[in-house]
Formats: C-alpha cells, structure tokens, sequence
C-alpha cells in the first residue's frame, strides 16, 4: 500500500520553454510530497530519457527489499522494465511458484526473483502474460510498467477498484498518480489547465460524489475500475476494459433444512456438488474463509475494523483464527442510537479479540473537515468517513493493517434500498397509463407527505428510479441552487450505459447491485476507505472484494439475497457458525453520524453558516438559496441534511483546491516502528 506517480514526456528533446526531462523529474520528486501519507516508509525515484517514476513506500510484505521503482527482466535483459505499484497481491507466492514452474529453467543458475514480494510477481506475470496478467491477479493494485525496450507504457487498476489511479494527458505528456494533488502541481508541465468541469459538479450534487472516470478538474481524469491502458510517448491513451463483473444467476435446487455451517478441512469440491442451497452457502463460507487467509498475508501486524454488523464481523471471526491475539477497532458518537460501539465491544468480547473504541465528539467531527477533504482530493459528501478517518487514526497507533466488510453489500444484496422491487410489485400489474397517472398525482402531493415517494417510485422504470444508494437533490432543488443548471445534465450519464450493458434477464436486484459496483461502491464506498485510512498512513484491505469470493455471489437468486424479513439471506446462512448469534441477523447500520440534529443545533449550525457566508463559491452556487435551505432545516420539520452537507463539502474542497482560502493542517506522518 503506498504512492505511485509517474510523468511520460511527450518527447526527449527540450521544449520551447527550456524544459527537460531532469527539470520535470526533479518537478515529478517535489510533486511526491502530497502523497507523503501514503507512504512514509520510503521515498523512491527513477527515470530514463522519457520516463520519471515516484513512488512513496508503506512496506507491509518483504520489509527490507521490494524496494520502488523496481526493475526486472528476462534473462537477455534483467532491467527491461520499470514498475511502480500500490496495492496488494494475496497470491502472489502462488503467481511466484507458477512463473518459476513455467520459466525457471530459462534463467539457469540466476535467481528469477531477487526479492521476496509481490513487486516483481507483476512484473514478471507482465512479460509472460502480458494484459492477461491483469486477470489473474487476486487483490488490490493500482501499478505502472514502463518497457523500455518498446517505450510503451502500461497501466491498470484492480477489478473492483480499491485503488485509486488519476490521469492527465496534454501537450507535455501523460502523467498519473495516486493522488490528484499530485497531478494538480503538474499540470503547467504537461501544459494543461486547472479549469473545473461544470458537468461533474452537477453529478456530484445529484450522486454525493464525482463518478468514475470524471473528476472535478476538467483535465484529470480517472482510470476506471477494472481497466488498463496502453500509452505511447506523444500518443493519447488506449483503453480496454479486462473486467466486467455480472450476475450470473443459477437458481438453487430444493433441499432439505440447512444446518449450521461447519467448516471442513476437505471439502468437496464446489463443482462436485449437487446445487443445492445448503451446499451453496457452504461454498460461500469456504471462498470467505480463503479470502480472509489470503488477506492476512502481511509482514507486520493486521488488526480489523469492528461495528456492530455482520460484514466486519465475519471478517474478524475469520482472521482471528490466523491471529489469535487479533486487535479490533471501532469509533462512536455519545448520541444516543448513533452508536454501535457496546455491540462491537461485545462481539469482540464472544470472538476473543482485544478492542479499541473511538469516540468522536462535536468538536472533533467539525474542526477535522478541512483536513478530511484534503486527504479526499475530490469531494464525497457521505458524513461516514469522518468516523472513519478517526478509527483509522485510533487503529494505526496499533496496527499497520487492518481488514474491514466494505463490499459485502453490493455482492450479496445488502442494502435495505434492494427491497424495493417487493414493495414497487403491485405496480407492475397496472396499466402503464394508470402508472403514468400515478406518477402525476405523486407531483401534487406535498413534500414530506406518506405515500408521496411511494407513488412516484411505483410509475417509473428502474432504469429511471435508481441511479444508486446517493439520492440528493431533485431537478427543482439543482435549479434552485446551481448558478449553471443544465437539465440535460443527468444521473442518466453515468447511469445509461451501465443499463445499457445489463443482460435484462437479470432479477432487478442483481441490476441494482450490478449498477452500484460502478457508482456507488467505487464513487463513495471505497473512496472513502481508501483516503481515510492511507491520510493515516493505514493499509485497509477489504476480503468480500475478491475474484473467488465474487464468483460465488455472482449466481445468487433473487430470492436468497433479499426477502420481506431480511437482506443477504444467503451470506447470513452461510455464516451461521461463524458470526455470534447476537449479530447474525441484526439490522445494517453502518457508521451512522447524528447530522440531522447536529446542523440545526450548536454542534454545527454555527459553522455551516459560516462556510457558507465565507466561500467563493457565489459564481458556482446560489448561497441565498443555500442559506435559505440552512435555516429551513433548522426550522423543521424538513430534513435537508444531506442536501446541505453536499453543498457544505464542495464548499470547503473548492476553498481548499481553488481560493487556497483554507489550509488544513497537514502534519508530516509519525508512527511507531516494528507494528
């Protein structure tokens, strides 16, 4: 888990302004500070005459090599590639043996591998398998490789996209990097603007965050989930899409009463089995059980992130059988029914593992904003990440890992938004002009009545109804407070094509969870992870997100994911035995932050007003209307928190990366050694 960040010149000769491929590498080194937290192990450079590669270092496997950049190559040329990467690879000791089965033999008495790490396991697997590499990958990476016997470029993501790439293309070259402020100091060498893009601020105020592959700057984009791409000097990027995750749904065979999961240490194999449900759920614990393992895989300490749910439950139910003296760790609010915390520390307690909890007060939650939304680079308006970024920074005082439940949702059905299609079936049995009209007496009924939602989501299609878990503004509030509203300016944008691409044989559960792998997952969820825990110099790894585990819940019906009592059905069977009963089949709560009562009492209300009387944001936002909105909510009884923490959010980012008006106090990172 560290930094990457490199710059490919669009030519070797000096530019008209005097530039050199040594003045952009020494611009390439100071641009590596921003990204100073996500790898304050090692600081690492190196370039030819076309490529400068950065790289920040948090070493986790083979501590004293695996140094980066890294090279590697065939045995005619041992240097031949340049690699940068950040991530992790949970089979790499496997991709070792099997490259050295394969090629071994060609490197006679030479050792194939000079380090023990993951590192050169993609280099290598690069050179035999080329793109095809990226498939047989199992983990989390965002890396770079430079050939430089064919000066090409390559790049990739992982398939879920746990690890953020930015990139930026102009006249001057390609660059990219783990973090955008980085990009954002290159930008007068690769001869671009820092203009912002209209079209994905007004996504942003709809979705809570900017989508995949937009960002807020108009020039800097973002290398999508499960993509790679080919870049040549002076030549724009070539992009292919190597993973495409669908739901493949097999239905279950009848079977008798399910029993208790019970773990075996010679099952028989998945494709040996009758499908039956029982055997299903016995395959989903065995592919958890596996990831967990494989996850657990480091040189120092891994400790696992605890709420009250049986995501992170299960995941520390599982590692603490590879580490007995397993920490768990979790944050609260004091408010009452904003905190999991008495539930974590007794799942802790029934697992056997040692437990920290975070409290975050008022006054914490306020004055770490401006530090939180720069670590964020582009802004996500989910209040949860507060919470995190402050157990993140409770757990790296322990731990230099930790694993967590982000993604179990998505895979196995999660959300309680994925009941709708029980409660939206009688609609399908009316007359779409009956449902038509049921949409237009839905317009009429006032804001906030019983039954209003309802109506209206009942007339619509999925398509038009669900644009992912985010709901925020309707087109009335944006025109109310966009300067530049421009109505044909849609969720359907980011949206439509994702539909597009959907077998309709598909139940609309596994639609709406094939939609939030590439919005809501990737745009909050693991945003949010990612920077919460790297701005504290922890690596979070996430098991439910992993190809064997996805494999799994890929073919499970609609029937075992949701029913009218309970989400992920089929998982919560599948861990009965592993999770503590007293979790097992609780309600999803999550990281749930007091926002609502906090904005319109003196915990926030103050400061609120005071972003908004403060930001330069009038030629973007209409600050009366937002104002308005402010006190309205204080009023009551309409709740427009969310709504106003996205505005609050932007208005903060945009006083950071923009009007440089606010300056967060970013500390050069300190942790304790030998985690």
């Amino acid at each position: 888990m560290c930094g990457l960040l490199g710059f490919l010149t669009a030519q070797t000769a000096t530019t008209p302004d005097g530039r050199t491929v040594e003045t952009t590498a020494a611009q390439v080194y100071e641009a590596l500070h921003c990204q100073r937290h996500r790898g304050p192990d090692e600081k690492g450079t190196w370039n030819d005459d076309r490529m400068i590669f950065g790289f920040n270092r948090l070493s986790i496997i083979d501590i004293e090599h695996s140094h980066q950049p890294l090279r590697w190559g065939p045995p005619e040329n041992r240097q031949r590639y340049a690699l940068t990467f950040n991530g992790e690879i949970y089979n790499y000791l496997e991709l070792r043996e099997e490259l050295k089965a394969e090629h071994g033999a060609e490197f006679g008495e030479e050792p194939m591998f000079l380090t023990e790490g993951d590192s050169e396991a993609i280099a290598a697997a690069f050179h035999y398998w080329g793109a095809e590499a990226c498939k047989r990958l199992r983990g989390m990476f965002a890396f770079a490789i430079w050939d430089t016997e064919q000066d090409r470029l390559f790049i990739a993501r992982d398939p879920f996209g746990i690890k953020p790439l930015f990139l930026a293309t102009g006249p001057g070259g390609t660059a990219f990097a783990s973090e955008k402020k980085s990009l954002l100091e290159l930008l007068p060498a690769l001869e671009l603007s820092d203009e912002l893009d209209p079209r994905a601020l007004e996504h942003y105020t709809v979705l809570q965050y900017v989508p995949e592959p937009e960002t807020l700057h108009k020039n800097i984009r973002r290398l999508e989930s499960g993509c790679y791409a080919w870049i040549r000097p002076g030549v724009a990027p070539s992009f292919t899409r190597y993973f495409d995750p669908k739901f493949r749904v097999v239905p279950f065979a009848k079977d008798g009463e399910v029993t208790a999961h019970t773990p075996t240490t010679n099952p028989r194999p998945a494709t040996q089995r009758p499908n039956t449900a029982a055997n299903r759920y016995r395959e989903i614990a065995e592919a958890l059980e596996d990831s967990v393992a494989k996850h657990m895989r480091a040189d120092v300490t891994v400790g696992s992130f605890l709420s009250g749910g049986i995501d992170s439950t299960a995941i520390a139910a599982l590692a603490i059988r590879h580490n007995p003296n397993l920490l768990t760790f979790t944050s609260a609010f004091e408010r009452q029914g904003y905190s999991e915390a008495d539930v974590a520390a007794e799942t802790a307690e029934a697992i056997g593992a040692k437990h920290f909890i975070r409290m975050v007060s008022p006054e914490d939650f306020a004055g770490a904003i401006p530090e939180i939304v720069w670590y964020l680079d582009e802004p996500v308006a989910d209040p949860a990440l507060v919470p995190l970024y402050f157990v993140a920074k409770e757990a790296r005082k322990h731990v230099k890992v930790v694993l967590s439940g982000e993604g179990a949702d998505e895979l196995f059905g999660g959300y309680t938004i994925y009941r709708e299609p029980l409660s939206l079936k009688p609609f399908e049995y009316l007359p779409k002009g009956v449902r038509k009209l049921a949409g237009k007496l839905s317009d009429r009924i006032p804001e906030g009545t019983r039954g209003k939602s309802l109506l209206h989501r009942g007339s619509l299609k999925l398509e038009d109804r669900y644009y992912g878990n985010a709901r925020s503004f309707n087109d009335a509030q944006l025109r109310s407070v966009l300067r530049d509203f421009r109505p044909e300016w849609t969720h359907q944008d980011v949206t439509g094509p994702i539909y597009g691409v959907q077998d309709r044989g598909m139940d609309p559960v596994a639609r709406m969870q094939h939609l939030d792998l590439f919005t809501w997952l990737r745009g909050d969820i693991l945003v949010k992870a990612d920077k919460m825990t790297m701005a504290n110099s922890l690596e979070l790894r996430v098991p439910f997100l992993d190809n064997e585990v996805f494999k799994v819940a890929e073919k499970i019906p609609f029937e075992q994911k949701i029913t009218k009592d309970t989400t992920k059905y089929a998982l919560r069977q599948a861990l009965d035995g592993i999770v503590p009963p007293h979790v097992l089949h609780r309600a999803k709560l999550g990281f749930p932050v007091p926002l609502r009562h906090w904005l319109r009492g003196p915990e926030l209300f103050d400061w609120a007003r005071e972003q908004i009387t403060e930001s330069g944001t009038d030629h973007l936002l209409d600050k009366a209307a937002v104002m308005t909105m402010l006190e309205a909510h204080r009023a009551g009884p309409i709740d427009h928190s969310r709504r106003l923490w996205t505005l609050l959010i932007f208005m903060v980012w945009h006083g950071i990366f923009v009007e440089h008006r606010i300056k967060p106090d970013i500390q050069e990172p300190v942790y304790p050694v030998n985690l």
